[in-house]
């Protein structure tokens, strides 16, 4: 049974993380809590990426703290990201989540029917054999979501799932990441679509120049924003 509490909430408290000196997170604090989905918006070069990375534990903080469910220190077992585009391994869909399946530990004799079930629920079940190369845009997407979610994991962390998609396949992606968020995994996610983070956030977090500058449930934030900056990205003007 999937145990929330194992890393939720999930605090930056103070972050900075710098790359070559230069502030990509700069004073970050945002509570993660269980519940539905977070959407992550803001321009190009915000922070978003970095954020959902160090969320995950593949980046330290400079300065400041993340804690996972209180913990400075949490194995990510019951974590998972996809990147905007997940590279696909050279061999079939269903062996591509069978790979990911041996990652998560899974033992053998329960691999192949667990693959059959993840790539029925992204809507892949039909092509199983085929090269996951040979794929469409969507369908590695949603490979990826399989791939991601064969580690069962409570938390699952997407950056940009649905960039250069068509509207169909975007919507694919939406269906599925509702039905997770349903079975109560927290989902993550960061968005440049405005659209989107109407339909699927629970709560949206801003961000701008590295900097979290507002959060709130999705239709306070939407309806009534707080910040100079958030009433501008809604109205469509370039935040600089």
């Amino acid at each position: 049974m999937r145990n929330v509490a194992l890393d939720l909430p999930l605090l930056f408290v103070d972050v900075r993380i710098l790359a070559r000196g230069v502030p990509i997170l700069d004073g970050v604090t945002l509570r993660l809590d269980a519940g539905e989905p977070t959407v992550l918006i803001g321009p190009n070069g915000s922070g978003k990426t970095t954020l959902l990375r160090a969320a995950m534990g593949l980046l330290p903080a400079t300065s400041g703290l993340i804690t996972w469910g209180g913990r400075e220190a949490s194995p990510p077992a019951r974590r998972a990201i996809m990147f905007q585009r997940p590279a696909m391994l050279r061999r079939s869909a269903a062996a591509n989540v069978r790979y990911a399946l041996a990652a998560a530990g899974v033992p053998r004799d329960t691999r192949a029917q667990r693959t059959g079930e993840l790539l029925a629920d992204v809507g892949l079940g039909g092509l199983a054999r085929r090269p996951a190369r040979r794929l469409s845009g969507g369908e590695q997407q949603r490979l990826g979501l399989a791939r991601a979610l064969a580690r069962d994991p409570a938390i699952l962390f997407l950056d940009e799932p649905t960039a250069s998609l068509d509207p169909a396949a975007t919507k694919a992606i939406e269906d599925i990441v509702r039905r997770i968020a349903a079975r109560g995994v927290k989902v993550v996610m960061s968005t440049h679509d405005l659209g989107q983070a109407r339909r699927i956030g629970g709560d949206i977090v801003l961000m701008h120049r590295g900097r979290v500058v507002e959060t709130g449930r999705a239709e306070d934030f939407f309806h009534a924003p707080r910040s100079e900056e958030a009433r501008k990205f809604i109205a469509g003007e370039l935040l600089v």
